[in-house]
């Protein structure tokens, strides 16, 4: 039989490798837990610091990033947003939208340097209504579809 005092060392060493990347692992889980969790609670990681320009069925029409804008559409404003560009009827075209309401979204300061309860906006959302939108075409093409009327000059005498 073998005795404990002998084995010990090995058993302890034994413990330490299994220990150390348990802990290890274990840590890293908790800090990425608590990452996703940060993300989760914000919601809108793909369009922060955005101006989002939304019709009534939550379709997004347009993205604005804020540091581009001097100020903010007011509720009543017209706004002319470029829409997607393709020529899909199903997808926002190019088109005048007026503005119904703004939603602004707060989110906390999280340095060193922010005083307790600190605030900063991290996204806007402009609920928009269309005024001219012309399904499934661009204005270009529209115009060029439109009739043409043709004059003629009268004969010379």
């Amino acid at each position: 039989m073998i005795s404990v005092p002998r084995i010990s060392p090995y058993t302890s060493f034994f413990a330490f490798l299994v220990g150390l990347p348990t802990l290890v692992g274990t840590y890293y889980q908790a800090w990425k837990a608590r990452q996703e969790s940060r993300q989760a609670r914000q919601g809108f990681v793909y369009s922060e610091n955005c101006l989002e320009f939304i019709l009534d069925d939550g379709t997004t029409i347009n993205l604005v990033p804020l540091e581009t804008l001097h100020t903010l559409p007011k509720p009543g404003d017209v706004v002319l947003l470029p829409g997607t560009g393709n020529h899909n009827p199903e997808e926002p075209q190019h088109a005048a939208y007026k503005v119904r309401r703004i939603e602004y979204i707060y989110t906390r300061v999280e340095n060193r340097q922010a005083s307790q309860g600190q605030a900063r906006l991290a996204k806007a959302v402009a609920h928009v209504d269309s005024l001219s939108e012309i399904p499934g075409r661009d204005f270009f093409e529209a115009q060029a579809t439109a009739p043409t009327q043709v004059i003629e000059a009268p004969a010379a005498r």
